[in-house]
């Protein structure tokens, strides 16, 4: 397989960690640097990380072998449903008059706490839904304590 720009900088990021933990001396590092710049495939670059920690193991040149781990992309976590589904109801409040603001601030907590535990990702729109939801819910506080002023007022006037 064809080496691409990122898979060689991954390469030399390797190089260089090994270079500063006084793995390679400097003239073996700067060979190996070289070299990485100037392969065509993963099976070279393979070769030239292979002896350091977190390079990945010897690898035939093999037509169509598999690709070390260390140049594979890394896979993005999946959201969280209910981060999702508190980011909708924080803005339906502008649609529904603020009743979908306490549903919005339950499901984002939740959703933070199922992320915390389980790596997913979705923690802006969680956010989101919660600041949405706590602002929705502290205007209806705010619109039923001026009712109940009022109402107070003139009972007593």
């Amino acid at each position: 397989m064809l080496a691409s720009h990122a898979d060689r900088e991954r390469a030399v990021d390797v190089l260089r960690a090994g270079y500063g933990e006084g793995r390679l001396d400097h003239s073996e590092f700067e060979k190996r640097v070289a070299r990485a710049y100037g392969a065509r495939t993963v099976g070279e670059l393979a070769l030239l990380v292979a002896d350091l920690p977190q390079g990945p193991a010897p690898q035939p040149l093999a037509v169509g072998g598999p690709v070390p781990g260390t140049f594979l992309a890394r896979p993005r976590p999946s959201t969280n449903g209910k981060a999702v589904a508190s980011m909708v109801c924080g803005i339906l409040c502008l649609a529904t008059g603020g009743l979908t603001g306490l549903p919005a601030v339950i499901l984002g907590h939740m959703a933070q706490s199922e992320m915390r535990r389980t790596g997913e990702g979705g923690d802006g729109l969680a956010l989101t839904g919660l600041v949405l939801g706590w602002l929705s819910v502290a205007g209806w506080a705010l619109v039923i304590i001026m009712f109940g002023l009022v109402a107070l007022l003139a009972g007593s006037g």
